[in-house]
């Protein structure tokens, strides 16, 4: 069945030349559907707003951007988040209250047991990370919050870590029904019954900073998606952050969890994310530039709800409701005829593109904050976490995806240092000789497990030796490139890699290769993929392998962890 929700951020077009060598939804343009999208069968003219943005074909209202009162006070708010972030982790002379303690006691014991019981195995390590959500539930939103983040960073930490932290995603105890009509009433200035002429009590969704209701409005009769904060939680957060900020420099170099960790550093990372979720005026703001985004791309095959024009405070989010099916749902996608491997190929081209050409990406992909509509396309919600580059770093991760198609190792390093993800006075040549990055790589499954561990472990010392450090933004794209990851093994995973990698790079060849070489300031000629070199990065012969599909990588990642465990 579709999904009315999904998590609790619930929820001028491009003319394009039909290129017949690009699979279906390589890149799912308006007016150009593929295959990959069911037709529409209405023949009701486009709504206005679609000049504005991917939105819906249905409106419950009509989205006008300058005539929102909410969006003035946006530019403001965005500054003054910014400036807070120094404040809150920068640590201070003495403990801030007994939060300290509290967070020690009940997060300390659980985290120095993973660097002795995690030795003997995966189900200590599973019953660690039981201990570590638990406790984590009973600090609050703030830590809650964290252990969602994890939760959607597989690959980026502990299996045991993650899986346990999905539990956050969807065990969120809810608000009293009480206590979200008094935030509603107290945001809007007016009873709840004056807005809506219903609204649901038990929410569709509760997560750490807020849950959704369905409602109807009194105004137009139409369904809606009322998201709430929960009361008090700003101040917590904030709280929150100078203890952790205060804890974090005692924590350096002990955190086995995380070996490429510089505690400081990850909490200011965290600040960074968290503190923009805290009003809703900037989430509907990054909805519609996000939708914007999409729509100057003509990438059709997205779909963002629209906010309400009005009905738009700091605590409180009324946005259209739209309906479709979880993404785990495959059997339920093909059942209606939506080409999963579409649905795939269209979320890898408008991430990509939205960070290349805008600079601008939804920055919490995982499975509660999308869904697949009926006709295909993707429904994004919950935009409270949005990763947004200045010009220069556009331009690095410009030379970063472009120096990874071509093998150029020097160039994804300078590009990474540009981020931010190494120091500006990294010697780069140095980075290369130490890493061994000037020879050919490993084939990680013919290594024995001592051999795997070692090189991983003289890894991450050469790293940490340099200041190697994970920006925001980098981290965030990260984090979603393991979601697309393994939305492709329930999906797609019948899906040729190197296919898809060939097909992405003619894409953006024939869509933007003369901007992208006019802004680097590179001859678009002198491009050439090094498929082979690609082929070597993931471990396989460039010689002997033609193909590798999602389940044959899938295989040797499995074989990689095995041996990994018998090391342990």
């Amino acid at each position: 069945m579709p999904s009315a929700a999904a998590g609790c951020g619930y929820l001028a077009t491009a003319e394009r030349r039909s290129d017949p060598r690009l699979p279906s939804a390589y890149g799912q343009r308006r007016g150009s559907r593929h295959t990959g999208l069911v037709p529409p069968t209405s023949s009701r003219p486009a709504p206005a707003d679609l000049v504005h943005g991917t939105f819906s074909e249905d409106p419950p209202w009509l989205v006008e951007p300058d005539t929102f009162p909410w969006r003035r006070r946006v530019p403001a708010l965005r500054a003054a988040t910014r400036r807070s972030v120094p404040e809150l982790t920068t640590p201070g002379r003495v403990p801030p209250g007994l939060r300290v303690g509290r967070t020690v006691v009940e997060l300390g014991g659980a985290v120095a047991l993973w660097a002795v019981r995690a030795r003997r195995g995966p189900d200590s390590k599973a019953d660690i990370s039981r201990r570590i959500r638990r406790a984590a539930e009973r600090l609050g939103p703030t830590y809650i919050k964290l252990g969602q983040i994890i939760s959607s960073g597989e690959g980026l930490f502990p299996a045991e870590l993650v899986a346990e932290f999905r539990k956050l995603r969807d065990q969120v105890p809810a608000e009293d029904w009480d206590v979200v009509r008094a935030v509603i009433e107290e945001d809007l200035g007016r009873p709840v019954d004056e807005v809506f002429s219903s609204i649901d009590r038990i929410p569709l969704a509760a997560a750490s900073i807020a849950q959704v209701h369905r409602a109807r409005l009194r105004d137009g009769d139409v369904e809606v998606v009322v998201k709430v904060q929960r009361p008090s939680v700003a101040s917590l957060v904030r709280r929150d952050l100078r203890v952790m900020s205060w804890i974090a420099p005692f924590l350096i170099g002990r955190i086995p969890v995380a070996a490429l960790a510089n505690p400081p550093a990850l909490v200011e990372l965290f600040a960074e994310t968290i503190t923009e979720e805290l009003d809703f005026r900037v989430e509907a703001q990054n909805m519609l530039d996000v939708a914007a985004s999409f729509g100057e791309l003509g990438q059709d095959g997205f779909v963002i709800p629209r906010p309400h024009p009005t009905l738009v405070t700091r605590r409180v989010l009324v946005m259209e409701r739209l309906d479709g099916f979880r993404f785990e749902d495959a059997a339920g996608m093909r059942g209606a005829g939506v080409d999963t491997a579409a649905v795939i190929r269209t979320g890898m081209i408008g991430f990509l593109e939205g960070c290349m050409i805008h600079g601008i990406f939804h920055g919490d992909l995982h499975g509660g904050n999308l869904f697949v509509r009926p006709d295909g396309r993707t429904a994004l919600l919950d935009f409270g976490i949005t990763a947004r580059m200045n010009p220069t770093e556009r331009h690095a991760f410009l030379r970063l995806l472009m120096c990874a198609s071509m093998n150029d190792v020097r160039g994804q390093l300078g590009a990474l240092r540009d981020l931010g993800a190494l120091p500006p006075d990294t010697d780069l040549d140095a980075v290369i000789r130490d890493l061994q990055l000037d020879r050919p790589p490993v084939d990680p499954t013919t290594l024995t497990p001592d051999e795997l561990v070692g090189e991983i472990q003289r890894t991450i010392k050469q790293l940490l030796a340099y200041g190697a450090r994970l920006p925001k933004t980098l981290m965030l794209f990260v984090k979603n490139l393991v979601f697309l990851d393994g939305a492709i093994a329930t999906l797609a995973p019948g899906l040729d890699l190197f296919a898809e990698i060939t097909h992405i790079s003619m894409y953006f060849a024939t869509e933007h290769g003369n901007r992208i070489a006019a802004e680097l300031g590179v001859d678009p000629s002198t491009y050439r993929m090094d498929l082979d070199g690609l082929k070597a990065g993931f471990g396989v012969d460039p010689a002997t392998t033609a193909t590798l599909t999602y389940a044959d990588l899938q295989k040797r990642r499995d074989l990689i962890a095995s041996r990994l465990r018998d090391r342990a």
